[in-house]
């Protein structure tokens, strides 16, 4: 094996998918790009890493709610630009072309463009590590989607995506919760 830059090293574990998160503060929706996000367990809680020098942190502290939306390859540009730019000063909604849809527990909009959406409460926030915690509360997904290959950032400005799935559930059965 050839020596890498330790500095690189992440860049091998990166999690995924990427996703967007959009927050509601005051009467502004705005949307943020997160490739660092994690699964808890096998209840409806998830972590993603931001912090203070993010403008959606503060409507995220604030409002202690938001939506995790999982967008798919099609969208990529769109997710690209979304991180590329600040809510500060952006309407988000209005240059990438996101619609709006209403959810039933949060104030934070769903993205309709996307594959699958998730309303959260915030639970926790772990400041050392700009950690928020979230537990989902309802959860959805577009069926009628033909694009379903979720985005997993590398994190040197490449992406991959999901591709084939294998089937392990059988051997897996005895670790897995009932009804998976």
């Amino acid at each position: 094996m050839e020596e890498m830059k330790l500095s690189r090293a992440f860049t091998l574990i990166e999690p995924g998918p990427v996703v967007l998160v959009t927050t509601r503060d005051r009467g502004k929706n705005n949307i943020m790009t997160i490739s660092w996000t994690m699964v808890m367990d096998f209840t409806p809680k998830f972590a993603l890493t931001t912090g203070s020098w993010n403008y959606s942190f503060a409507a995220l502290r604030k409002t202690k709610e938001c939506v995790i939306a999982i967008p798919t390859v099609d969208l990529l540009d769109r997710v690209v630009g979304v991180g590329t730019c600040s809510g500060e000063d952006t309407d988000k909604f209005a240059k990438f072309g996101f619609t709006a849809v209403d959810g039933k527990f949060v104030k934070a909009p769903l993205l309709a463009e996307c594959l699958a959406n998730i309303e959260c409460k915030v639970i926790d926030f772990v400041p050392k590590h700009d950690i928020v915690v979230l537990e989902a509360v309802a959860a959805y997904i577009d069926t009628k989607r033909k694009e379903t290959r979720m985005l997993h950032a590398v994190g040197d400005g490449t992406f991959v995506t999901d591709g084939r799935k294998y089937d392990r559930r059988e051997m897996m059965a005895a670790k897995l919760p009932a009804g998976l």
